[in-house]
């Protein structure tokens, strides 16, 4: 572990976790876990920024970790963990807080997009979640961090903060945070919802239809394939800007399947949409089949998983500690003599 560089990410329990979050995010986790020291969180606190239903926030919490290990996570060589139960996530959040301008905050997109659905209920928690973002990746000394391109400004904001406000400020040699770079995943970093293929599949869209569940049977993935967005032309295509419908399901296909899109264009030029769904549905049944019979064993062996999780905070926990004690002793906090 010591010559490897380090990775760190997360997903937030809001909801069931859908193919986007699989081939978007813990897919590409599963890959890099060989190669990187990994520390994988569930951003819990994250999922407090919007509305959201006490009761279901510690079982969704545990099913999200559960779903980590069932779609591939190696708990033997990777960290994974709750993000509450490290307070040095809140700790460090409060610090960059009192070093971060409001104005850079004031240029991040997502909140302009989330606030505009949360009206009125719109709360200092969605505006500020960047710097918690910050905080969760900056804790871990992260080399490097897998995100999508809609991540990618948040990932921006934790670099300036780490190298404008805190080490420019208050060392005059050693960085006091590592400056942490982006994994830009190209292929399924961006999943788009079944109903418009112009939009993030999410988890927060109130049209069950829009995504395909890791959970979901059979007979509700064919549903929903089934009733997908599509068009009146035939043939299924990836680079036509007009056609983003077709877009999305052949990379979700592509992915799945492992063949290279250009196989996939000409296997299905003259294909029809009835013909093409239905064998996607295949796909996908047969994909998530496995994730879904792994998933049932670990949560009917709770046991397993609070060890896996303990383990991985114990850590977490020592590594996030080191960091926030090297922080406040560098910005001038008291510390008792012992």
């Amino acid at each position: 572990m010591a010559n490897k560089k380090r990775i760190l990410s997360g997903v937030q329990p809001t909801g069931d976790l859908h193919i986007g979050n699989w081939l978007g995010a813990i897919n590409n986790w599963v890959t890099l876990q060989e190669q990187y020291e990994t520390f994988l969180c569930v951003v819990d606190l994250h999922a407090i920024t919007a509305s959201y239903n006490p009761k279901e926030l510690s079982k969704n919490t545990f099913s999200t970790a559960a779903l980590y290990v069932a779609c591939g996570i190696d708990p033997n060589i990777c960290s994974i963990f709750v993000q509450s139960q490290i307070s040095a996530h809140s700790e460090l959040c409060w610090i960059l807080n009192c070093m971060t301008p409001i104005n850079w905050m004031e240029r991040m997109i997502q909140f302009k997009e989330k606030s505009i659905q949360q009206g009125n209920n719109v709360s200092i928690g969605l505006f500020d979640y960047p710097i918690l973002m910050a905080a969760d990746i900056l804790l871990y000394d992260a080399d490097f961090v897998p995100v999508g391109e809609d991540q990618k400004q948040h990932l921006e904001l934790a670099r300036d903060i780490a190298q404008q406000r805190i080490n420019a400020r208050f060392s005059k040699d050693k960085n006091i945070l590592k400056i942490p770079q982006p994994i830009i995943m190209k292929n399924g970093s961006k999943i788009m919802s079944l109903i418009d293929g112009s939009k993030k599949m999410s988890k927060s869209d109130p049209n069950e239809g829009s995504r395909i569940n890791l959970l979901d049977p059979p007979e509700i993935i064919t549903k929903k394939i089934k009733r997908a967005k599509s068009d009146s032309s035939i043939g299924i295509e990836f680079n036509n800007p007009e056609r983003p419908e077709s877009k999305n399901l052949m990379m979700i296909y592509s992915i799945l399947s492992g063949k290279e899109i250009s196989q996939c264009e000409n296997e299905f030029l003259e294909t029809g949409w009835g013909t093409f769904k239905k064998l996607i549905t295949e796909q996908l049944i047969e994909s998530l089949e496995p994730i879904q019979k792994k998933y049932k064993l670990l949560m009917n062996d709770p046991y397993q998983l609070s060890k896996i999780l303990n383990e991985g905070k114990e850590k977490a926990e020592d590594l996030a500690n080191q960091t926030l004690k090297r922080v406040k002793s560098k910005l001038g906090f008291f510390e008792m003599e012992k």
